[in-house]
């Protein structure tokens, strides 16, 4: 379990402090995975950049399995909208750099797991393949390939499908939780939409305006439903949520 515990972030702009985000308590179940879903500038990316360690000027505790969160100590995945991929590295070598990074020995089994995860997101054959010859949607694949392949404690993702066209967010989206419904991975994402949210998200963390704090976690029971996209229920809960993001953004 994530526990995070009255946490909150200042900023300092001509020597004034701004709050940026908080106060936030959340429990994050392990091996769910937690949608959130608020406006421009409430503080979701400052969240994932202080659970990633990016951020490290903030108050209060967050605990991982009982233990300070650490990336230094735990593996935290991290998939950002851009990608994240290096230019000068081809896809093998993007899919273990986190690997790399960590001083990871790669044995037996864990060439297996790269292999099986490479195959399950159909970039096998592009491994010698360098980022500025893949398809947006193939980039996608990678850095989630990268991020699986870490066998992260703690996965982060920040708008990882935004910049994809509809047919191929639908794709990668579909890609991820299968690959996820393997590992169960405990995973915190950001997104701006709905029903992004509701598709991908078994929590559903609505934020209100900055500086954010939650105003109500829906327990996503449509989540991992067959053909989810054509369910009635999947537009009723769509309509309900956007009832409470407008009461909370005027808190």
């Amino acid at each position: 379990m994530l526990k995070i515990t009255e946490l909150s972030v200042n900023y300092k702009s001509k020597k004034k402090l701004i709050k940026a985000l908080g106060p936030i308590n959340i429990n994050i179940a392990a091996g769910e995975i937690y949608a959130l879903i608020g406006p421009s500038g409430c503080g979701k990316s400052s969240l994932l950049h202080v659970l990633s360690g990016v951020i490290k000027d903030y108050q209060g505790q967050i605990l991982m399995k009982g233990e300070k969160l650490n990336p230094k100590l735990h593996n935290i995945g991290f998939i950002p909208q851009n990608f994240g991929l290096l230019p000068w590295k081809n896809v093998k070598k993007n899919c273990i750099l986190a690997l790399k990074i960590k001083g990871k020995t790669i044995d037996n089994s864990v060439q297996e797991r790269i292999d099986y995860i490479m195959e399950k997101l159909d970039i096998q054959l592009l491994s010698d393949r360098y980022p500025s010859e893949l398809s947006g949607g193939q980039k996608q694949r990678v850095s989630i390939a990268r991020a699986f392949i870490m066998n992260p404690d703690l996965l982060l993702m920040d708008e990882p499908f935004s910049a994809l066209d509809a047919l191929t967010r639908e794709e990668a989206q579909d890609l991820f939780i299968n690959i996820w419904n393997q590992y169960k991975t405990t995973t915190v994402f950001v997104t701006h939409s709905i029903e992004e949210a509701i598709y991908m998200g078994k929590k559903i963390v609505i934020m209100s305006q900055g500086p954010g704090s939650i105003v109500q976690i829906i327990d996503n029971s449509l989540f991992n439903t067959e053909n989810l996209r054509e369910n009635e229920e999947f537009f009723k809960l769509s309509s309900y949520i956007r009832s409470i993001i407008k009461k909370g953004w005027k808190l």
